[in-house]
């Protein structure tokens, strides 16, 4: 029996899953510079797909390279949807929301 592609599911729906909140929290204290953060997880995890011989354990770490790759967009969005009043902003941002809600309903 062959347990790699259960394994490799299970870990990659246990990344999604993780990702997610990991974004929101991202987006809430830091905003969306922290793509940055994301892109350098996506490369480091390629990186480890690359080197470890393991095929499992490779797959796994490419599909976490993806997700963070994924979660750059998702950071960007997720700055929309807290404008759209969907998720709480952080207090600490107030100003930098209502400059870009200033913003984008001049362009409107």
């Amino acid at each position: 029996m062959n347990w790699s592609g259960i394994i490799v599911g299970a870990a990659t729906f246990l990344i999604i899953g993780i990702c997610h909140p990991i974004v929101i929290k991202a987006e809430y204290h830091i905003g969306k510079k922290s793509w940055w953060g994301f892109l350098a997880m996506g490369v480091l995890l390629g990186l480890l797909s690359l080197l470890i011989e393991d095929d499992t354990l490779s797959t796994i770490a490419g599909a976490g390279a993806f997700s963070f790759f994924w979660g750059i967009g998702e950071v960007f969005a997720q700055e929309k949807r807290v404008l759209k009043g969907w998720f709480p902003e952080n207090p600490k941002r107030h100003d930098y929301y209502e400059n870009l809600r200033r913003k984008n309903s001049r362009v409107s």
